[in-house]
């Protein structure tokens, strides 16, 4: 069986690790398996053997500018499109599993008009995020917007990702989606919650059976793993609070980190892993910055030795983070937002309200060092 996966990365971030668990998984069942993508051309050197490239830096170039301009955000990138399934046509996949197909990488209308000229293809989609059902936005709860159930329009998140400066195309977004994802053959849909698969029903995917697939992390990797991250960092006897992300922003809960920082005691540090440039240069004193890190066992590492996993997220489906500061046997403690209740296993781990930094302050100030 060939197994044809497509997502924005490979091999790397929360979805291209995943995209290459379930590589590895099918082919030890005998399957020949490939993961085209379209985004940051950094593939692990191991997960070459998978990898196919969708277009070029200037084709993200080209995509990103007509989204910035147009709102057209899945509706450019033509060229590296055709090129693509030209090549998917030679590959002749048996199944085909979609991921994040938003990205700047890739012609979503090309992509189904192709998928639906295959009518005996399986096709899977995993969502790890809202956008394939709205006009315009990936996450929606920040600003409890309800458009998406019968149509989006007059978007209140439009300078949200994928950015537009200028037309709001979101009601024309909607309805190009609604035409291009429906109709299609031998297609499921599969979330990572509850919570998403409860969403997806309510809107025009819904037509589709939705099944629900926990996200899997690699326990080889993500395990308690002793390092010298503290003695590098000059951090011993003091408790260390850990955020990580991709890409940190208000909603991901950064400045709920900076309040929580402003009360620490001087025993106490955070620490925040996937921060860019612009915003390690200005951080408070309490907070140490970590850039973005490919590295997982560099980042099973750091875990480890964190007393406190913090997720103050306010948009976010199935936080692998949580999954894998547990399995390196550290506390979370995270906002009960999307489907972070359902990542949380461990006995010490803590649901709290959103924007309740001050219940994780708490549970610092009582910790003792252990670490």
């Amino acid at each position: 069986m060939r197994v044809l996966q497509i997502n924005s990365v490979c091999g790397i971030r929360s979805t291209g690790r995943i995209c290459t668990e379930i590589a590895k998984e099918l082919e030890d069942q005998g399957a020949e398996v490939k993961i085209a993508y379209g985004r940051l051309d950094q593939v692990p050197p191991d997960m070459e053997k998978y990898a196919v490239r969708i277009g070029n830096d200037r084709d993200l170039k080209c995509h990103g500018l007509a989204t910035r301009l147009l709102d057209a955000h899945g509706f450019w990138s033509r060229r590296a499109t055709k090129q693509f399934l030209k090549w998917a046509d030679s590959y002749d996949p048996d199944l085909l599993w979609l991921h994040n197909i938003h990205g700047y990488y890739i012609n979503v209308e090309m992509l189904f008009r192709w998928i639906k000229s295959r009518p005996k293809m399986q096709v899977k989609w995993t969502l790890h995020d809202c956008w394939a059902f709205t006009g315009h936005c990936s996450h929606f709860d920040y600003v409890g917007c309800q458009k998406w159930k019968k149509g989006c329009h007059h978007c209140s998140q439009k300078k949200t990702y994928p950015t537009s400066l200028g037309l709001d195309n979101s009601r024309k977004n909607y309805l190009r989606k609604k035409a291009a994802f429906t109709g299609v053959k031998n297609l499921t849909i599969i979330t990572p919650s509850q919570w998403l698969a409860d969403l997806v029903k309510q809107s025009f995917l819904g037509v589709y059976p939705v099944e629900v697939r926990k996200n899997h992390i690699d326990l080889d990797v993500f395990k308690p793993t002793f390092g010298q991250f503290r003695e590098k960092h000059g951090l011993e006897n003091t408790k260390l609070i850990l955020g990580v992300a991709s890409a940190w922003s208000e909603r991901k809960g950064l400045y709920d980190f900076y309040k929580l920082s402003e009360h620490l005691t001087t025993d106490a540090k955070v620490v925040l892993v996937g921060l860019d440039e612009d915003q390690m240069k200005d951080l408070p004193v309490q907070i140490l910055g970590i850039s973005r890190t490919n590295n997982a066992q560099e980042l099973a590492e750091i875990y480890t030795t964190a007393d406190v996993f913090f997720n103050p997220t306010y948009e976010d489906t199935y936080p692998t983070v949580n999954l894998e500061a547990q399995a390196c046997e550290t506390k979370v403690v995270a906002y009960d937002t999307g489907g972070c209740a359902e990542t949380l296993y461990r006995e010490d781990a803590k649901l709290i309200a959103q924007g309740d930094w001050k219940t994780c302050l708490e549970i610092v100030n009582n910790l003792k060092l252990s670490k």
